[in-house]
């Protein structure tokens, strides 16, 4: 049967929302298909604002992964506005995806990716408004499979309720998998309904369905234990993991969005995982081994993008992107290839360590010098050992002054306030490095026109990681120090004009604590804070801290615990993690090792240049570090472009 696009209702609301561009659809390079044609059907979300969500690369390739598959569409839906929220209820319009306007309850599969733990009342205000039940117990046969990935999948227990299953770990071969299966399963006639085809995924020991296991809870409000509810079910899910990023060279068309998005440039992922050991990152933990694609891989993906969609930025994507063995190859090879064009090259993120003036001469020689931006994460060098990111001071001195003398004007440094052990002596030293690269940029640049902006994130413990035991810092805690600290930087006569200071208050980092370490039981959370109007909690001017402890207060003291019990409290050996049935190849030992290390302040080196630490991932996994160097150029393309071959980029 078609299903018809809801675009009529839809239009007719546009013009009372503000931006109705982003839910037009249509963009360069986007899919649709005829729904007919198909056998299995994906709606993919990215819970926020299209303007953010559009230029997602985890969604970007997975709709391009299914779409190139024959029976097989995909489409994306994002967040709609509180504006057209009301619109919609009001008038009857269901969620839709912005490519053929199809309402998202039609689809087998409706995809989220969480990046975040704060999108995750946007998931509800999407199920509600699709008419999809909000409790994965009340779907029927005729519901949608409620899919979670992307990072905050790794400890989905606290969305358990509203989620059908998850995927923990890399999605290109985990979505043709379960796509083979759901095909399967309706082609034989849907035998056994809902709990058949949930029970085919889980079977796999790489799809995660939360129905199928019980919690045990002990008196003092700890889990006991974690165990599935029937046979057949893996007592723990697997991660996935791709290998040979060259085999999966995506999005080879990416989507140019038509309304402004937060990153108007077209993005190439350089290599996944890193192996620095940063005991904060969660990103860095969960996406080992570090696999890197090739340098002329890297080549090929910029040339097809880039006459696929008419950027004039690329970005050169990685946890750690000047860490690629072959960076300056890279760097060089692409500013070469494209002076003539003007392409502009970034690295989002770049080590203070891993940073040389070379470089940094080949990103800027066809763009613009913007600001450069390091990330010291600790302001000691105690608490940088703490936290295992080893760059000292002088390494910083010497980058930033490297920086300054060949013309840059502005840096920013990122640091985190609440680490574990940290006191105000070590926050009060941020103060004190920013000062001396002040100094120092004003005595090798001659100028006194320079600015450093420091910038302060709170930080939050995640699963996976060697903090998952830590305890959080209180947001009083943390806005006090964070005070002491601003009245430091201001009150300096010298250089304190010349410092910008930015920071996140402790609210919302003690509501991600409470989602990014939960069980099941904050699900009660969620729930009510989203029946009180919670939405888009990731922007500050929609986060409401007093809403989330309200219903934090009504909802968890009949299960005996508070939220001070899942942010603050410091966790033992012993305890059960919500987790840790859940594999993401690191094996606990070494991160409770790591954890005894952190707090001796014993750094630990990165081992894809030592022998292995035994974290577990590559035997586990049956994976390994994949790394260059090549020892390939990239040649400029002039010479093998045959004539006519514009013509197959469309």
């Amino acid at each position: 049967m078609s299903v018809e696009s809801v675009f009529p209702q839809l239009e007719a609301l546009l013009p009372h929302v503000q931006k109705p561009i982003q839910y037009v659809g249509g963009e360069l390079n986007s899919t649709v298909k005829p729904w007919e044609a198909c056998d299995v059907r994906w709606a993919l979300m990215y819970p926020d604002a299209y303007e953010v969500g559009l230029p997602n690369q985890g969604v970007m390739i997975l709709y391009e992964v299914l779409n190139e598959q024959e029976g097989v569409l995909a489409e994306r839906t994002y967040s709609v506005w509180p504006d057209l929220e009301a619109l919609m209820r009001e008038h009857g319009v269901p969620q839709f995806t912005v490519d053929s306007h199809r309402p998202v309850k039609a689809f087998d599969v409706f995809g989220l990716s969480f990046s975040t733990e704060l999108g995750y009342t946007n998931m509800l205000t999407a199920l509600d408004l699709a008419g999809i039940p909000l409790e994965s117990k009340d779907r029927t046969v005729d519901d949608p499979i409620v899919l979670a990935g992307g990072h905050a999948a790794f400890n989905p227990e606290p969305i358990a309720d509203f989620i059908d299953a998850a995927v923990i770990g890399d999605g290109e071969q985990a979505v043709l998998d379960m796509t083979r299966i759901i095909k399967e399963w309706k082609a034989e006639g849907r035998p056994g309904g809902r709990e058949e085809v949930l029970f085919r995924l889980a079977k796999t020991g790489g799809v995660y369905i939360p129905a199928f296991y019980d919690v045990e809870y002990l008196p003092d409000g700890r889990i006991a234990r974690v165990v599935p509810n029937r046979s057949g079910v893996p007592w723990r899910v697997s991660k996935h993991t791709v290998m040979d990023l060259d085999e999966w060279p995506y999005p080879k068309q990416p989507l140019v969005p038509l309304a402004e998005t937060v990153h108007e440039r077209m993005s190439v992922e350089i290599f996944r995982g890193c192996t620095r050991g940063c005991r904060f990152c969660q990103a860095g933990m969960i996406t080992r081994p570090v696999r890197e694609r090739s340098i002329t891989g890297i080549g090929d993906m910029v040339e097809k993008g880039l006459k696929a969609t008419g950027f004039e930025e690329v970005g050169l994507l990685s946890l750690s992107s000047a860490d690629h063995s072959e960076i300056g190859e890279v760097a060089k090879g692409l500013a070469d290839r494209y002076e003539a064009d003007k392409i502009g090259l970034s690295l989002p993120s770049t080590r203070v360590d891993a940073f040389n003036v070379d470089l940094a001469n080949e990103l800027t020689r066809n763009g613009r010098r913007s600001g450069l931006t390091f990330a010291p994460e600790g302001g000691s060098e105690r608490m940088r050992k703490v936290i295992n990111k080893m760059v000292s001071e002088e390494d910083l001195i010497r980058t930033v002054s490297t920086a300054y003398g060949n013309g840059w004007r502005q840096v920013k440094l990122y640091f985190m306030c609440g680490l574990p052990t940290e006191t105000d002596e070590d926050v009060m030293q941020i103060a004190d490095m920013a000062m001396n690269v002040i100094a120092e940029g004003r005595k090798v640049s001659g100028q006194n026109d320079i600015r450093c902006t420091v910038s302060i994130g709170g930080f939050v413990p995640k699963p996976h990681t060697p903090f998952q035991w830590a305890p959080q810092l209180s947001a009083e805690e943390t806005d006090a120090r964070l005070t002491k600290l601003r009245d430091k930087i201001r009150g300096d006569k010298k250089y304190g004009r010349s410092i910008g200071f930015r920071y996140h208050d402790g609210k919302p980092g003690i509501v991600e604590g409470l989602l990014s370490r939960g069980d099941r039981r904050i699900g009660a959370v969620i729930r009510a804070v989203y029946e009180d109007g919670g939405r888009f909690d990731g922007w500050r001017e929609h986060f409401s801290y007093d809403r989330w402890m309200a219903c934090a207060d009504k909802a968890l003291p009949a299960f005996g615990v508070d939220v001070d019990w899942y942010t603050t409290r410091e966790r033992t050996y012993e305890e059960v993690l919500p987790w840790d049935h859940l594999d993401s190849g690191l094996d606990k030992d070494w991160l409770w090792e790591d954890w005894q290390d952190s707090l001796d302040e014993t750094e630990v080196e990165d081992c894809r240049w030592t022998p292995c630490f035994d974290c577990g991932v590559c035997p586990a996994m049956d994976t390994s570090i994949q790394i260059g160097p090549t020892g390939k150029k990239l040649l400029p393309l002039t010479v093998e472009q045959p004539a006519g071959s514009a013509a197959h980029s469309h």
